[in-house]
């Protein structure tokens, strides 16, 4: 019996894709399950307009996330830290720190995104990679400066 694949199925296939299965595989597990439905010429309408519309937001999120990183590369973002006596900081400055940052600039950015070697524990400035979905990247410069007027 030919189905298509409402989901990616361990050992039978990926979604949207149709496949030869034995008609008690079907009728007892994929079907019931609401794993694949029969491979009909309505249902094969429908697959073409599925995959057009996943096709189409795929390609809606790979635009966003281009203007997002080019908006993003080479941008300084500047951190202000209390700075100790002998010019260390009293905290290092983490994804999350730099994450925060970037939402007070405006910017969605998930923690997980920012690629930290190690947290920053001292003054300067450093370059910090942001990654994004469709393998596209970022590199903004991190600015760590000391904090005055306390």
């Amino acid at each position: 019996m030919k189905v298509i694949l409402l989901q990616d199925v361990e050992n039978t296939g990926k979604k949207f894709e149709i496949k030869e299965v034995a008609d008690g595989h079907a009728n007892n597990l994929l079907i019931p399950q609401g794993l694949a439905k029969p491979a009909t010429k309505d249902a094969l309408a429908w697959l073409e307009v599925q995959k057009e519309l996943v096709s189409k937001l795929a390609e809606e999120g790979l635009n966003k996330a281009q203007v997002l990183a080019s908006s993003l590369d080479d941008m300084e973002v500047t951190i202000t830290m209390k700075v100790g006596d002998e010019g260390q900081l009293f905290e290092s400055v983490n994804s999350q720190k730099i994450q925060d940052r970037l939402k007070e600039m405006g910017f969605e950015i998930s923690k997980n995104q920012i690629k930290l070697e190690q947290p920053i524990k001292d003054l300067g400035e450093f370059p910090v990679k942001v990654t994004f979905e469709h393998n596209l990247e970022a590199t903004i410069s991190v600015i760590i400066v000391e904090k005055t007027g306390e």
